[in-house]
């Protein structure tokens, strides 16, 4: 990366070096198969037949359109179709390269590294374009940080152009509506149009995506140039039957697990549950596969070990379930999230319980990127016995991991959508975003101004590369909770629609730790983005009497 220009009575990092030929920087955990995503379920084998026998016939004509958009609401199963997807290319050996957009994710929500990620990929899975893609890397070592167009054509579409030997390959790409940038979006679409052109390497691209419009904008102007399908128009009898098949299946297993351990005489009838309920499961699930994954780790939630009550408290909704989606996701989170506060009568009690959910949760489904429960304590300011005891009964919807120094996650961004959504503000789990961005905002400022000061390594050196210095120095340096702070501080401020003011805590921080945070940030390899910060900021500040940050 280009230098980082300090005052020389600042000792820092005054230089990053760019990786050169074997290497361009990858989104972690964007694969497919990657061990963020190895838990995550694929289709049952008897569900989406006959939506996977399109997929493939369409992988395999020559003359098909070389995009495949599947779009459906939040819900609908989508993820589960791309894993499923990529798992069958790849024992096929047609697949080239996957990206599961995931936002909350660090990385994985944004396009900076998405043409790098799959370029990498690429030269894994076809040997062949490695020279090509090393020659572009030397020819211009900067490349990777270029405009996505760039990043492109330099790093895919021209090396696989080089490829004279004819071959399929397919590239799949998830949740595309959850890569931030509405523009980003737009030319991803434009770009991946492209494979077309392509002679002897027959591209395909499937995408996955909410129907949102910046992405229905992005598809109309490549029209003919991709093929559809909305998981909405899939007949209702087709979702419900494979909704069935996979409760029935989920639901059997359960029983069975229970029971190898259940006392005698407390173990589950052998045709628990009949197909009554299970049809009456489904029916309230259609179309929302969401709603039928939620209810199974429910129903099969160990801190309850109670499958038969679990159950009967979401068939309790079943009244209340109507034709919306939006009263489909009451049903499927408010059975998860009422047990906080069932039988609790004392208005005060309950009221401390849903202020100690949203501490806890409103900034866990706000994070920019999943942190452990050791570090979500130091951020928030909680002992880590404190978060676990809230987090508890959230097994439903949040990955919540038995290793301290693992991250929770969200099952489904859904969960979030639900919390934020601002038609439910007079709900008692309504997590306001505005007031959450603000709380992380002040809590990383607060954590950064604990930590941060000048040359904060030791290393005493201004001009030494990044490279030379060890990743265990700069991790006992900058702990997981600082890192975090340093890189998503700007992040929470802007989203919390604040404003920087004279003599506030953000003028105060870069009053005194502005060079230490870009100081951290370079030791992060993260230098290239403080000028994205930087706008920001100043796009944030008041006028007048405020520092001019365009002359750093």
């Amino acid at each position: 990366m280009a230098p980082t220009n300090y005052s020389n009575s600042h000792s820092a990092i005054a230089h990053q070096e760019y990786p050169k030929s074997d290497f361009l920087p990858t989104a972690d955990d964007a694969a497919f198969d990657s061990n963020a995503e190895e838990h995550n379920a694929q289709c049952h084998p008897d569900t989406r037949t006959e939506l996977l026998g399109q997929i493939q016939e369409w992988a395999n004509d020559p003359q098909a359109e070389s995009i495949f958009w599947l779009n459906g609401m939040a819900g609908t199963g989508k993820s589960t179709i791309s894993r499923t997807v990529a798992q069958s290319f790849g024992d096929q050996r047609l697949l080239g390269a996957s990206f599961f957009f995931k936002r909350g994710e660090g990385d994985r929500g944004k396009a900076t590294l998405f043409f790098t990620t799959i370029a990498s990929q690429l030269v894994c899975k076809v040997p062949a374009l490695a020279a090509f893609v090393r020659e572009a890397i030397d020819a211009n070592p900067s490349v990777a940080r270029k405009a996505l167009r760039d990043q492109f054509e330099k790093l895919i579409l021209q090396p696989l152009g080089r490829v004279h030997h004819a071959m399929a390959i397919t590239i799949v790409v998830d949740a595309l509506d959850e890569c931030d940038g509405d523009k980003d979006v737009k030319a991803i679409i434009s770009l991946l149009a492209q494979a077309k052109t392509l002679i002897s390497v027959r591209l395909r691209v499937f995408i996955t995506s909410r129907p949102e419009l910046p992405i229905r904008l992005g598809f109309k102007n490549v029209r003919g140039k991709y093929q559809d399908v909305a998981l909405h128009q899939i007949p209702e009898p087709i979702v419900e039957r494979d909704i069935s098949a996979f409760l029935g299946h989920e639901l059997a297993r359960i029983r069975d697990e229970y029971n190898s351990e259940a006392l005698e005489g407390l173990d589950l009838p052998l045709d628990w549950p009949d197909e009554h309920v299970i049809r009456t499961l489904a029916q309230m699930a259609v179309p929302l596969f969401i709603f039928a994954a939620t209810v199974c780790r429910f129903v099969e939630d160990s801190a309850w070990s109670n499958p038969a009550g679990q159950l009967e408290k979401v068939l309790q909704y079943q009244k209340k379930t109507h034709d919306s989606e939006l009263d489909k996701l009451d049903a499927t989170y408010l059975p998860v999230l009422n047990q906080l506060i069932d039988g609790r009568t004392n208005d005060t009690q309950r009221s401390r319980l849903l202020a100690d959910f949203r501490d806890v949760v409103g900034p866990i489904v706000l994070l920019a990127q999943p942190l452990t429960v050791s570090s979500l304590a130091q951020l928030l300011n909680f002992s880590r016995e404190a978060i676990y005891g809230r987090l508890n009964s959230l097994h439903s919807v949040l990955s919540i991991p038995s290793k301290i120094d693992s991250p929770v996650r969200l099952f489904h961004l859904s969960f979030r959508d639900f919390l934020v959504d601002p038609t439910k503000r007079a709900k008692e789990f309504w997590i306001d975003e505005s007031k959450h961005h603000r709380t992380l905002t002040d809590r990383c400022i607060q954590l950064m101004h604990q930590h941060l000061k000048r040359d904060i390594c030791g290393l005493q050196v201004p001009g030494k590369l990044r490279s030379e210095v060890d990743q265990r120095t700069i991790d006992a340096a900058l702990p997981p909770e600082v890192q975090y702070a340093c890189q998503y501080w700007v992040h929470h401020l802007k989203e919390s629609k604040g404003s920087i003011r004279d003599g506030g805590p953000v003028h105060s921080f870069l009053t005194n730790h502005l060079l230490d945070w870009l100081e951290a940030l370079s030791l992060l390899g993260r230098v290239s983005e403080s000028v994205g910060m930087v706008d920001d900021l100043l796009a944030l500040s008041m006028p007048l009497r405020y520092p001019d940050f365009s002359a750093i």
